[in-house]
């Protein structure tokens, strides 16, 4: 497979400064290597860079930096729709601001193919807040609501080309989220598997039966992967933890599946804040997770010795 590697070196969604260095992070663990080592044609177009931010009041005057994530979200469209044309994009992030653009880009060229785009969102969080509902006013938390299309963001952010339909949007591994989020993702149609429903039917019979939605409809797929979807005892590099994610083996069921079903178009790796990090292990990791994904199998894994 061709593959396209893109930096998105964004913190202004997140509150919090380092996520910027996620990107550089990503790749001195060697993304690129255990993707080319896998048999992949790997070219990176290193980092995007954002155009000019407009001047943007809203009414919500908790929301930050909107000027600055409404030029990042177009930026990151036009890249990710660009690299998608003959290729798997590979976002790395940033925080998960960078996803509104991703999605919306992806979701662009799978209409140009005649396709349907599907979304896993692998996250604590569901993301789905609209500007005017954000309390804490980052904008790494309205990604998905404004890919799906939710009313509220025109006039401030890129006109949308295509809404991913929210029936096809499935969250896995939510254990924070508001109480306007919940509302809204019901009325949405999104299916919503927090970590109870992981605890209670295991990880593998719900990515399937959402797996088998995807391929009877002949659609593809984006991959959001968000740090804090790990428990935070294996991924601490993370501004926004949560207690009680998802653990190692699960985390790499997930992608052998993901990879088993062949549906995958399209890649994000976010919310990694090397700041935070012990000796780089979230990045390893990050990196080891894409591995499996993209085909790296149990029987390659070498012993590792710590000192």
């Amino acid at each position: 497979m061709r593959c396209v590697i893109l930096g998105a070196p964004v913190q202004d969604g997140a509150g919090r400064m380092g996520c910027e260095m996620g990107p550089s992070a990503l790749r001195t663990a060697g993304l690129i290597s255990v993707l080319t080592r896998l048999g992949h044609q790997v070219e990176d177009r290193g980092d995007i860079r954002r155009g000019p931010a407009r001047p943007l009041t809203h009414p919500n005057a908790a929301l930050k930096a909107l000027p600055e994530i409404a030029a990042w979200t177009a930026a990151i469209m036009e890249a990710a729709y660009a690299a998608s044309a003959a290729a798997m994009p590979i976002l790395l992030g940033g925080d998960h601001a960078i996803s509104a653009g991703t999605i919306a880009g992806v979701a662009r060229r799978a209409q140009d193919q005649g396709r349907t785009l599907f979304v896993l969102w692998l996250d604590a969080h569901p993301d789905f807040h609209t500007l005017e509902t954000s309390e804490s006013g980052n904008l790494h938390g309205v990604g998905l609501a404004y890919a799906s299309g939710l009313p509220g963001f025109a006039g401030w952010f890129p006109d949308l080309p295509v809404a991913v339909d929210p029936t096809r949007i499935c969250t896995m591994g939510l254990r924070s989220v508001d109480p306007a989020e919940r509302t809204a993702l019901a009325a949405a149609g999104v299916t919503v598997h927090d970590m109870r429903a992981v605890d209670e039917h295991g990880l593998a019979p719900l990515l399937r039966g959402f797996l088998q939605r995807v391929a009877a409809e002949n659609g593809i797929l984006h991959v959001s992967l968000d740090v804090d979807f790990l428990d935070p005892a294996i991924a601490p590099a993370v501004g926004t933890t949560v207690p009680g994610g998802a653990t190692f083996r699960e985390a790499h069921l997930a992608m052998e599946m993901l990879q088993d079903s062949g549906l995958v178009a399209s890649l994000d790796l976010v919310e990694l804040n090397p700041f935070l990090d012990e000796r780089g292990r979230t990045a390893t990791l990050m990196v080891d997770l894409t591995g499996s994904l993209m085909g790296k199998r149990i029987m390659d894994r070498p012993t590792r010795a710590f000192v």
